[in-house]
């Protein structure tokens, strides 16, 4: 069966129950250019079946299908939301009111009194600043001075449709996490495995079960995983020569979980996924930084519930102890660059 869009899916769910189904990415299975008709794909794809040249597609248990349907629910009702509040940005800026550059967040406690009051019908910069809670009641003059604008009423009513907007995404977003938790409850195991691994959150292995499940025995290896997450570097080699590319396609919803969890453990100082983004990021830039500590936290992820172990940092100094030979002949070009004629003599 080739996968088209979803089309493919509820022949699948029917047939998986009677026969063994395999589901064939188009991408892998083209027809030779030319000769292009749904028949003479069909039979293409018969052939390539029958001479065994079809790899199936990973497609996960029932369980983990509802699982996966609403984390990506989820997904899209988040940005969603991420999207209306750059709206709500849009109009306050249409309106001159400079709420964003006072305080740090438009949504919180204080801008939320000081949206609502505008709504109402309350303009008074004055007013609007006094509704101002905790630090931000330190910035008073700079609030008045932000919420001095042109706010009409057609700002009013679109600032109020924005703001039921997004109370109505948060709380279908809650709904979802609620319905997330029940449905996961079984691999609650799993879940704890991968929160306990640096930059990763619940919320990041929810979606890591979702997308690749608890069974690891789908991929051979975790090179197998990182592959099909689309996590490790293209393979273009020709005449001997290895070219550098970038990653190939793979799981977006998966990639960007572990890219954000890549960027959180970026930050950190304590532990070998901190100091692999330093060491990288020195030579190869921000972006392949993150890309490579993504795909560290896939293997890491790949190896703990193939093994059903815990996670073990290695430490921030791993990097440093594994090449002492590399880290010494750097830290002396590094000196030499500088003007000083460097000499060693072993510490007593």
């Amino acid at each position: 069966m080739e996968s088209t869009g979803v089309y493919w899916k509820p022949v699948f769910y029917i047939l998986e129950e009677a026969v063994t189904c395999v589901l064939a990415n188009a991408a892998h299975i083209a027809q030779v250019p030319g000769r292009k008709t749904d028949v003479q794909d069909c039979v293409w794809i018969a052939q390539l079946v029958e001479h065994g040249l079809v790899r199936g597609s990973f497609v996960p248990p029932a369980p983990i299908r509802d699982l996966r349907d609403l984390t990506r629910a989820r997904k899209a009702l988040s940005q969603d939301r991420t999207r209306a509040a750059n709206r709500l940005h849009k109009v306050l800026e249409d309106a001159g009111i400079k709420l964003a550059s006072v305080a740090n967040d438009v949504l919180g406690v204080s801008g939320r009194a000081m949206l609502e009051a505008l709504v109402g019908g309350t303009t008074d910069p004055t007013v609007l600043a006094d509704l101002a809670r905790g630090k931000l009641r330190a910035k008073l003059p700079a609030l008045r001075h932000a919420l001095t604008g042109r706010f009409r009423p057609h700002h009013a009513f679109l600032v109020g449709q924005l703001l039921a907007q997004l109370d109505f995404l948060e709380e279908a977003i809650a709904q979802l996490s609620a319905q997330i938790a029940e449905v996961i409850a079984p691999f609650q195991a799993e879940l704890e495995r991968l929160d306990a691994i640096p930059g990763v959150n619940r919320r990041t292995a929810e979606v890591f079960l979702a997308e690749v499940g608890v069974d690891m025995r789908q991929f051979p290896t975790a090179k197998h995983l990182a592959s099909w997450a689309g996590l490790c570097p293209g393979n273009r080699e020709s005449a001997g020569k290895h070219k550098s590319g970038t990653t190939r396609k793979g799981d977006r919803w998966l990639r960007t979980a572990l890219v954000e969890a890549a960027l959180s453990a970026s930050r950190a100082t304590d532990s070998a996924l901190a100091a692999r983004y330093r060491r990288v990021m020195r030579h190869r830039g921000h972006k392949k930084a993150v890309i490579a500590v993504a795909h560290a936290i896939l293997i890491s992820a790949y190896h703990v519930l193939a093994r059903q172990i815990p996670y073990h940092d290695l430490g921030p100094d791993y990097y440093d102890h594994r090449h002492a030979e590399r880290v010494r002949r750097r830290a002396i070009a590094a000196l030499e660059r500088q003007g000083y004629r460097v000499t060693l003599q072993p510490a007593a």
